[in-house]
């Protein structure tokens, strides 16, 4: 297995590891509910430096990547980012990305953990022909991030990049405790926060900034597992559960993120166009399992009376901010407006469930 940095900094702080896309991860610290709770009500500090960092650079690394990507990477202003997933020419996710665009000829791509020697792969064939260049700084770059309402006034006294002013899905170049980084408002959590990204062996000092920075407000670090259960209620995908080779962004309900309206060709095009023309044949949707018991991944969904499934769970836990059952399962469009009743195959027993509109939770105004 490969380890982050900061592989020290969380045996030193008791967390249980676990084996997750080939790295020793964190799954938690002092316990997913604990730690989910610390990130709705206050922050968490992450360890995300198993993601992947691609960048792209070169007179036409934009016109690159709009060929590459579903997205039109050149529409961004510097210091903008945006959503955006890569496709093969079938129309099938490969990964869904964040792409940043740092300077006119320079974008971020982050790759998720499992994915990233895949997305640089194809984005070095893709990028052939075009003047650009791929650069994987995955190995090289720290990833740590802080999340939670409180995200802002912890990380704020230890920049001088101004956080207030930076804009949802912005990024800024400045100092993180000393440390040059990248400074992103993004995350994976539904929360409001940031994202850091710095050399490699600077990690370990930014996350035990913030986690000091953040003592007074009770921020704790946080795991694997609470980031699972955060990204569920506030409705995201997780690629190999809600996105993969078998789904467009259409299935998933995230088709405004092809951009056919922009210039020129893209890989999967005509394949993407044919699967909106001809409407989804599996629709995601939420559902709160209104019995007993937890829908898992990979349980069968029924219609009432209906003896063979007609979707699967895709992801599924016990809320701990809603206080009830919650999971994301592929059904068929017809079984997919909220208040639609289905049942979930729960050890043997079909247990009912009721769709719902994504996501389980937003964030106060």
């Amino acid at each position: 297995m490969q380890a982050t940095a900061l592989l020290e900094r969380h045996r030193a702080l008791g967390a249980r590891l676990v084996e997750f896309a080939g790295w020793e991860m964190p799954v938690q610290y002092r316990g997913i509910i604990e730690e989910h709770r610390a990130v709705r009500q206050r922050a968490g500090v992450f360890d995300l430096s198993h993601m992947g960092e691609l960048h792209v650079t070169g007179r036409a690394a934009g016109a690159a990547l709009a060929y590459a990507l579903a997205t039109d990477p050149p529409s961004l202003a510097i210091g903008r980012a945006h959503y955006s997933m890569i496709c093969a020419p079938d129309g099938g996710v490969i990964d869904d990305l964040i792409v940043y665009r740092l300077a006119e000829d320079h974008f971020l791509v982050v790759a998720n953990a499992g994915n990233r020697a895949v997305v640089a792969d194809e984005l070095r064939a893709r990028l052939a022909g075009f003047d650009a260049a791929l650069d994987d700084a995955s190995l090289r770059t720290s990833l740590v991030a802080i999340q939670g309402p409180r995200a802002l006034k912890v990380l704020a006294p230890l920049t001088g990049v101004d956080l207030a002013s930076l804009r949802y899905y912005a990024i800024a170049e400045g100092r993180v405790a000393g440390v040059p980084a990248l400074v992103a408002r993004t995350g994976y959590t539904g929360e409001d926060g940031f994202e850091c990204f710095v050399a490699w062996d600077e990690g370990p000092a930014v996350f035990d900034a913030l986690l000091s920075a953040g003592a007074p407000e009770e921020v704790q670090p946080v795991g694997l597992g609470a980031r699972d259960t955060l990204r569920l209620e506030a409705g995201m995908p997780l690629y190999g559960n809600e996105l993969g080779r078998d789904t467009t962004p259409f299935d998933a309900g995230l088709g405004r993120v092809v951009k056919f309206a922009k210039p020129g060709d893209f890989v999967g095009r005509a394949a993407l166009a044919a699967a909106q023309e001809r409407g989804r044949s599996k629709a995601l949707v939420g559902l709160i399992v209104r019995g007993r018991g937890i829908a898992r991944h990979g349980y069968p969904v029924h219609e009432p009376g209906a003896e063979a499934a007609c979707g699967t769970v895709t992801s599924g836990t016990q809320s701990p901010t809603l206080g009830e059952p919650i999971a994301m399962a592929y059904v068929p469009p017809r079984a997919a407006d909220a208040g639609t009743m289905l049942e979930v195959a729960i050890r043997e027993t079909r247990v009912p469930a009721e769709v719902v509109a994504l996501p389980f939770y937003r964030r106060p105004a």
